[in-house]
């Protein structure tokens, strides 16, 4: 596609302004401040329109102009469209302002007709200067190929939690968002709420006094699958299935392979859907992310990660683990042990009766489900699963602390709009790909512990798991001929 030379002149703009680079900008409001050519809005590429991808089709259009859709999924794409036309119809004849302008946006989009794609590169290539910004949501097996290629394409890249399914992956994103000089940023929503910000605030103030323990659980627990799917069954008509499976090794169709959840090969079970949220306010406020941003380590710090599990299973995941991180001191800050229980595991029932006496306070609001609970020693913080509420204990002890808003740190529009603020050449996402590799990375070593019995020791600096080579393999992917990062 031939752009002409005022659309030049725009991509030149947003390539000079994004994140990472020689001349990179720091607006306090970037739509405020923006330029005339700034006020035009971004046209973005959606990669993965079904499940969570749903909500950035019902999301995006409110924000900025949607250029393509794709989705290895005929019938998904075809969803899409037609979702904008029920939500401008539910909306328009509302009596909620919001409402009628969202449906003034879905009409918009529904008349732009954004091009449609099956395959994601087919859509970089034709679509050229015509993508401003790409946010990828497709299962997570292919969150590394997608938003790779937009990478190198210089495109600023959302993508969807986790960011990858291996350590590998995640290195070579944070690698490339690096090189090609884009803003960045992974969805973990929680980040970019007020209590969670605020949250973060009283941990490194000081007010729970010296952090000594870090508790995250959720309740799933894996389907410890011990055969793969049986059958052949047909591949429906509107799925392209040598697509869908992207760089995994080919087998034949099965539905249970589309649930990625069940399987290592496509996906990363709670630890990657649930822990990048539940997991993150502990992760971030602790500045675990200084081991591997901190280009000068005082010596050769290294972090010790043990799982407790069902049994060894390189084909799903446990029904349940209890995983522990001895995480090594790193900025001003002494070292912690963090702990992960996934399902029933040994010690979550200990964890969750410290926050209350009362089993249907607890089920009433969620607790069973997931959480974490930061301990120290002048008190603690309890959060649900996505960080996004907290309450500090024991709670006479804290009345009167304002909980819902940051006082120090700055706040936030929301996850998208950071983004879109951040092409534009406002300030880095804080989920942006330096601190969500390192972010994930963690995560992910949990699930390479687990399928192993014993200790793990990992150099963050250097990748690499150095007392067990097969454990060290296991970081990274194997992609089938014709796929590459």
């Amino acid at each position: 596609m031939n752009a002409n030379p005022s659309q030049l002149n725009r991509r030149l703009f947003l390539r000079r302004t994004a994140l990472g680079g020689g001349a990179f900008l720091l607006l306090d409001s970037a739509r405020s401040v923006w330029t005339a050519q700034a006020n035009e809005k971004l046209n973005v590429a959606l990669v993965g329109v079904g499940g969570r991808g749903e909500w950035f089709v019902d999301t995006i259009p409110k924000l900025e102009n949607v250029a393509a859709l794709c989705d290895v999924n005929a019938r998904k794409l075809s969803g899409a469209l037609q979702r904008w036309q029920d939500l401008a119809t539910r909306f328009e004849n509302s009596p909620n302002d919001w409402e009628r302008r969202a449906a003034t946006a879905y009409k918009r989009a529904s008349a732009a007709k954004p091009k449609t794609f099956r395959d994601y590169r087919r859509m970089l290539d034709d679509m050229g200067q015509g993508i401003d910004a790409v946010v990828v949501a497709t299962p997570d097996h292919t969150h590394a190929v997608v938003a790779a290629a937009a990478l190198k394409a210089g495109k600023p890249v959302f993508c969807e939690k986790p960011l990858t399914r291996t350590v590998q992956e995640s290195r070579a994103l944070r690698e490339l968002a690096r090189r090609h000089q884009v803003a960045t940023a992974m969805g973990n929503q929680g980040t970019y709420s007020g209590p969670f910000r605020r949250a973060l605030e009283l941990i490194r103030n000081g007010t729970l006094g010296e952090i000594k323990e870090v508790h995250v659980w959720n309740s799933g627990g894996g389907a410890d699958r011990k055969q793969p799917p049986h059958g052949q069954p047909p591949v429906p008509e509107e799925l392209d299935w040598d697509l869908w499976l992207g760089p995994a090794s080919f087998r034949p169709y099965h539905p249970e392979w589309l649930n990625r959840h069940l399987w290592r090969e496509f996906g990363t079970c709670q630890l990657g859907n649930w822990g990048s949220h539940s997991a993150n306010l502990g992760f971030m406020a602790l500045k675990v992310h200084e081991l591997w941003l901190n280009d000068k380590p005082a010596g050769r710090p290294m972090i010790r990660v043990e799982a407790r599990h069902t049994g060894v299973n390189r084909l799903s995941f446990p029904r349940w683990e209890r995983v522990q991180w001895q995480v090594p001191a790193r900025a001003e800050l002494p070292p912690i042990p963090i702990t992960w229980y996934n399902g029933d595991a040994p010690g979550v029932r200990e964890v969750r009766a410290r926050l209350s006496s009362d089993p249907a306070e607890k089920e009433r609001s969620g607790w069973e489900f997931a959480g974490t609970f930061i301990v120290g020693t002048k008190g603690s913080i309890h959060t649900t699963g996505h960080n996004m509420w907290f309450r500090l204990l024991p709670e006479d002890r804290f009345e009167g602390v304002q909980r819902h808003r940051p006082e120090t740190v700055e706040s936030s529009r929301d996850p998208e709009q950071d983004f879109f603020a951040a092409c534009r050449g406002g300030k880095a996402p804080w989920s942006n790909f330096d601190y969500a590799d390192a972010l994930n990375e963690f995560l992910l070593l949990g699930n390479v512990a687990t399928q192993f019995e014993g200790p793990l020791e990992f150099d963050p600096q250097a990748m690499k798991i150095v007392n067990e080579d097969e454990a060290d393999a296991l970081l990274r992917s194997q992609y089938r001929s014709g796929w590459t990062l």
